[in-house]
């Protein structure tokens, strides 16, 4: 070959890669001008403390369970916001409490990741449940719903046959159901009361896990939901807070013992996020009106920004992380 020649054909490979990298830049320049913003799925940069809002809230008493849907402000669940990129693709979760709140926000993400869903919630939460199945269904997965009380060994053993018909097995378990009322003294918190948070919180988690096992294949994940209140545990909150502080080490404890089966076990303990639970006995009004102003972000969390670390820890992105409590408090740490 000619020295020309030469010259020419490398002239002409330098150009067509400036072609390309020009190319390339204008696409990226296209996606970036016209990607979605707050009303779509990429809100702008901008100080986290001011992404949603702070308070104070309305006085909003409801009855127990209750309802996202009658909340005010609504709870930004990730409906308008959260973008998936296929990490859950393929994947079978059951996901409890998946009617509002953490299981809400987890089961959108869930689905807009390519995971088919099975959520439990109580009876009283049909309307919010019909909006999360209409949600999954809307992303083309599979939605399964599961109504029915967990604070029975029959109904949870029940719950997860009836998840694995529907979804045609289960690799991923999400435990996000759980009791909070406050009671100002512990005189006034009844044998009654302490029975239902622990059967809720803790004897279901137990029963749910021990009936999921066997139908859980290596690579399978158990995200178990924990709280800020089982290290900083509050005064209004004792029988609660002992279910939390369980919580954390049943992780721990059974990380260890599942990791022959391939099986990763974690937790996220939350701090104050803008839930149903909040709302519905969780803490006194006064409370309620001021929520999330003790933080050092000054405001409550809410569920959407939460959802992104159960699906880390889900997803096989996580293969490194078990027995692991992840703190989302909005500031105030985690023990280390």
């Amino acid at each position: 070959m000619s020295g020309k020649t030469s010259d020419d054909a490398r002239r002409k490979v330098l150009k067509g890669a400036a072609v390309g990298l020009a190319a390339l830049a204008s696409a990226g320049r296209s996606r970036a001008e016209t990607a979605p913003t707050q009303n779509g799925t990429l809100p702008p940069l901008m100080d986290p403390g001011k992404l949603h809002t702070a308070g104070p809230f309305k006085s909003q008493p409801q009855p127990w369970p209750g309802l996202a849907s009658h909340m005010t402000p609504r709870p930004d669940h990730g409906e308008k916001t959260y973008r998936g990129s296929g990490r859950m693709a393929g994947r079978k979760a059951l996901i409890t409490g998946g009617d509002s709140g953490l299981g809400r926000a987890t089961a959108i993400a869930f689905a807009r990741e390519g995971a088919d869903v099975a959520i439990s919630y109580l009876p009283q939460e049909e309307e919010d449940a019909r909006e999360v199945i209409q949600l999954v269904q809307a992303e083309g997965r599979k939605a399964v719903a599961l109504p029915g009380d967990i604070r029975t060994e029959a109904f949870c053993q029940k719950l997860v046959t009836d998840a694995v018909s529907g979804l045609g097995g289960l690799d991923c378990l999400v435990n996000c159901a759980g009791r909070q009322h406050y009671h100002e003294s512990i005189l006034d918190l009844t044998t009654e009361d302490f029975d239902w948070t622990l059967k809720t919180n803790l004897y279901a988690l137990f029963w749910i896990i021990k009936a999921a096992i066997p139908h859980m294949p290596p690579g399978s994940s158990i995200v178990n939901t924990s709280s800020s209140n089982a290290y900083e545990p509050s005064e209004i909150l004792v029988d609660y807070s002992i279910t939390k502080a369980g919580i954390a080490n049943l992780t721990k404890s059974l990380a260890k013992q599942l990791v022959p089966k391939g099986i990763r076990v974690n937790a996220v303990a939350p701090g104050p996020f803008w839930t149903a639970l909040q709302v519905s006995g969780g803490q006194p009004m006064s409370a309620v009106e001021k929520f999330g102003s003790t933080v050092p972000m000054k405001r409550p969390g809410q569920p959407a920004e939460i959802a992104p670390i159960y699906v880390q820890l889900a997803s096989t992105d996580g293969s490194y992380i078990t027995g692991q409590v992840f703190g989302v408090t909005g500031g105030t740490g985690v023990p280390g």
